[in-house]
């Protein structure tokens, strides 16, 4: 199983100013000091491994997107954010040898803008030929993906898509069986509420997805069902969108977690490890990079028994389970 980012940033896509690449530059310049860089492929070279990644390299900007490959069967993505435009384009380059369905299933979190904005920028929706299968909790599931199609708001009716688009609404408590892998789901305390997936494959390897979730010191038994749901698992993408001073301050009741609660939900679960996830829009790369470096080290003073691998997700980040 493999998993790939193609959108990591919550609530709203976020494109680097002018001054930001500018200011990335200077660093990279000032770095370089005293270095011979003889061509390109000598830059690039530099640039991915020897500068830090907030300055070489970055998160990126797109919303919510998550592809869970199995190298089989039908494509599978978690959520329709912003970075769901450059996913379609993808399945459809690797279509061309031949050996996978034109078949695509989503796991929507929830219904909120910034994780279904892409849909309408879903290129195979427009192939006549195409299945899209949209599973959520959500009954409405349907009504908010035409509703943003509506002419006041987007050029192109959801009645023009040529794709066979069929919704299916999931319950939790059972596994469904959807192709290669088996899925269940998880509700989570957010605003119209979220859902989160575990997804194993056949060999048993389990990634979870889980974002939009905020969790209360006075309803732990949510904590509790999530550490049974994540147990084990081989990776967890988890919303970390905020510090644990904000979630319980100045956020509270915004929906979201934090980095901390995430490590700890890990560590109680033997989960494996964690990618960071949902990133706060306007956190610069710098910020991003920063939270990580303080999510290891607090993983590695509260570790008990087995490490916990932190990965801190971006745009075009692929991991192999």
């Amino acid at each position: 199983m493999q998993i790939r980012f193609w959108g990591t940033r919550g609530s709203l896509p976020v494109a680097p100013h002018a001054s930001t690449i500018t200011d990335k530059v200077a660093d990279a310049l000032l770095h370089a000091s005293g270095k011979t860089l003889t061509d390109k492929a000598a830059a690039l070279d530099y640039a991915r491994n020897e500068l830090e990644f907030a300055v070489g390299q970055g998160y990126g900007g797109a919303t919510s997107c998550v592809e869970v490959d199995v190298g089989a069967g039908a494509f599978v993505v978690c959520d329709m954010g912003s970075g769901l435009r450059e996913y379609g384009l993808d399945t459809l380059r690797r279509l061309s040898d031949g050996n996978r369905p034109k078949e695509w299933h989503f796991f929507l979190s929830h219904l909120h803008w910034d994780h279904i904005m892409g849909f309408p920028f879903f290129v195979p929706a427009f192939v006549e030929g195409a299945k899209v299968i949209i599973h959520a909790g959500h009954s409405d599931a349907e009504e908010a993906l035409r509703r943003q199609q509506e002419e006041i708001s987007f050029p192109v009716p959801f009645d023009w898509l040529r794709a066979n688009i069929e919704f299916h609404t999931l319950e939790t408590g059972r596994e469904y069986q959807i192709g290669e892998l088996a899925v269940s789901m998880i509700k989570q305390n957010h605003s119209h509420d979220s859902y989160g997936y575990r997804f194993r494959d056949k060999s048993g390897r389990v990634a979870i997805y889980s974002t939009d979730a905020e969790y209360k010191i006075d309803r732990m038994e949510e904590e509790s069902a999530m550490v049974d749901f994540i147990a084990g698992a081989d990776l967890v993408i988890a919303d970390t969108m905020y510090s644990l001073a904000d979630s319980v301050s100045m956020k509270e009741d915004w929906g979201h977690s934090s980095n901390i609660v995430a490590v700890d939900l890990c560590h109680e679960a033997g989960a494996r490890r964690l990618a960071l996830f949902h990133h706060e829009p306007t956190y610069s790369d710098a910020d991003i990079q920063r939270m990580h470096a303080e999510t290891i080290r607090y993983e590695e003073l509260t570790r008990n028994q087995s490490e916990l691998e932190v990965l801190c997700s971006y745009d075009g980040l692929c991991v192999q389970l």
